[in-house]
């Protein structure tokens, strides 16, 4: 079956009673480059396709949802590597776990969203030997 919409952009908004700290999350922590911003919007770039924005609940029309029902889920080369870097940088973690067929952890942002990095668990195909 054909899908109805060809899409060409995506973007997810997150409307936050944090504001100012998960947009400093998302650009100075993640360094995720800013593509819009003004008083109470900011958008960050995460591929050519698609992008995360967040938004001052208190200037919206959409109420926050305090990350409840929100999972952000990124494909990363590495997670292991990923978390280190997140660790690094003063964001907690989860230990990484096995789950549908991957390797993934967790983290929030302030507002509390979560974000779920994963990578596909090598294939017999993918290993080699040592």
């Amino acid at each position: 079956m054909m899908p109805i919409l060809a899409l060409r952009r995506t973007n997810t908004i997150l409307y936050c009673h944090r504001w100012q700290a998960t947009v400093d999350f998302y650009r100075d922590q993640l360094g995720l480059p800013v593509v819009f911003a003004n008083d109470w919007f900011v958008e960050f770039e995460l591929t050519p396709t698609s992008f995360l924005s967040v938004a001052d609940a208190a200037r919206a029309t959409i109420d926050a949802v305090a990350g409840q029902g929100i999972t952000l889920t990124w494909q990363v080369d590495d997670v292991a590597a990923s978390k280190a870097r997140l660790e690094k940088v003063g964001i907690a973690t989860t230990p990484v776990q096995h789950k549908w067929q991957a390797q993934v952890c967790y983290c929030t942002d302030p507002e509390g969203h979560r974000l779920e990095l994963w990578t596909p668990k090598p294939t017999d195909e993918d290993k080699t030997d040592e």
